[in-house]
């Protein structure tokens, strides 16, 4: 018994490699990261994240989430037909296709594709050329169950890849006010993807893959299928910085996926539930992504240009300004003792005293503090520091 689900989970990880979403989402990332770097050189003329940051993050943050999810979806047995993974697959797949990252939320997706197979059922339609069929599945019998709690656990994932790691690729930009000014505004864009173990019914499994290793449960047979849920989240922020409003961003879609998961064990009692629970959640997805972005309607914006000094769009990583603990938003003052306003004051501020950095700063509390820093000879030699001044865009 051991022996055979080992094989099935080595097999189930082979197969996961020929799934086609995998190498169009590793291409997404590889595009983000190029896209990003570029619009940093055009507005900044450097580089400021490292740019295969979105593909290693891809990969590197969603894998503990994915973990947790599939524990719970292979310790309860909560089996999905096969037609409902073809459908995401399409969905997700057409979603990064046409660049609509916030469509790839998971409440987005497995909507999608649980009212894809609600049509298939009601209109008996059937996708043969692509081996989609609803033989044998009957949405009222278990699966909206399933596919319920599974849309839970992934916005939940959702939500803490927000909250805890959106940051991580939020880059500055320049952008023109409706008042001929210029301003600091911040875009963040990611898409994780998630390798889920699912169970699916194994009576499904040989007509298409006979060599598929099984596994029996008393009477019933079953096969694990090692899935890439993909994530994507994109937002551009202009009256708040990112470091505060997407963890606002997070919690309210992580208490959204508190919201579905218990639909989804509640429909466990009356499947119907589990409909009105997804059409609920993918209406509220939609609320909090409006609310977040009608914030953003405004002439006010969180970094811009200032007389009281020079005012920090971006730290670079690694950098003496972060070891400084240095942040966007903050305002320098003065440096080694003299006021500065604009990258150059900087410099030249610095060359004063080569081997030591003090700076007066004013928090975005706008609380004074003194720091300062040694100044070695391979340090960036504006210490790694974005400032927000006029440029040309």
């Amino acid at each position: 018994m051991v022996s055979d689900i080992l094989i099935e989970i080595v097999t189930a990880i082979g197969r996961f490699l020929l799934n086609p979403l995998i190498y169009i989402a590793i291409l997404f990332a590889i595009l983000l990261g190029y896209s990003r770097v570029k619009q940093e050189r055009k507005f900044f003329n450097r580089r400021i994240i490292w740019g295969w940051t979105e593909l290693i993050g891809q990969w590197k943050y969603g894998w503990l989430y994915a973990l947790l999810i599939s524990l719970v979806s292979v310790g309860l047995g909560l089996t999905v037909p096969k037609a409902f993974l073809m459908i995401l697959i399409a969905i997700s797949a057409l979603a990064l296709l046409l660049f609509f990252i916030n469509a790839l939320s998971p409440i987005y997706t497995m909507g999608l594709a649980t009212l894809a197979i609600w049509a298939m059922f009601q209109y008996n339609w059937t996708f043969s050329w692509w081996k989609i069929s609803l033989e044998g599945v009957n949405l009222l019998a278990g699966p909206i169950v399933t596919i319920t709690i599974l849309a839970g656990l992934c916005v939940i994932a959702e939500g803490m890849l927000i909250r805890r790691i959106a940051m991580k690729v939020t880059t500055p930009r320049v952008e023109k006010t409706k008042r001929g000014m210029q301003a600091i505004v911040y875009r963040s864009r990611n898409v994780w993807v998630l390798p889920i173990f699912f169970v699916m019914p194994g009576n499904i499994i040989p007509a298409d893959f006979p060599y598929w290793p099984q596994f029996t449960i008393g009477e019933s047979t079953f096969a694990l299928v090692l899935f890439p849920v993909v994530i994507g989240f994109s937002k551009l922020t202009r009256k708040e910085l990112p470091a505060l409003q997407l963890p606002k961003i997070g919690r309210s879609v992580l208490m959204l996926g508190q919201v579905i998961l218990i639909g989804g064990l509640a429909a466990a009692l009356e499947p119907v539930i589990g409909f009105i629970t997804l059409a609920l959640g993918v209406v509220s997805r939609i609320i909090i992504s409006i609310f977040y972005a009608l914030q953003d309607k405004t002439e006010i914006y969180a970094v811009a240009p200032s007389s009281k000094g020079a005012i920090i769009a971006a730290v670079l990583p690694d950098s003496p300004a972060e070891k400084m603990g240095l942040l966007a938003g903050e305002c320098i003052r003065k440096v080694n003792g003299h006021s500065i306003y604009t990258e150059n004051d900087l410099y030249e501020a610095l060359q004063l005293n080569a081997a030591h950095c003090r700076l007066e700063i004013v928090d975005r509390n706008n609380e004074v503090r003194l720091t300062q820093h040694v100044i070695y000879s391979n340090d960036h030699y504006r210490i790694g520091l974005l400032l927000a001044e006029p440029r040309d865009i």
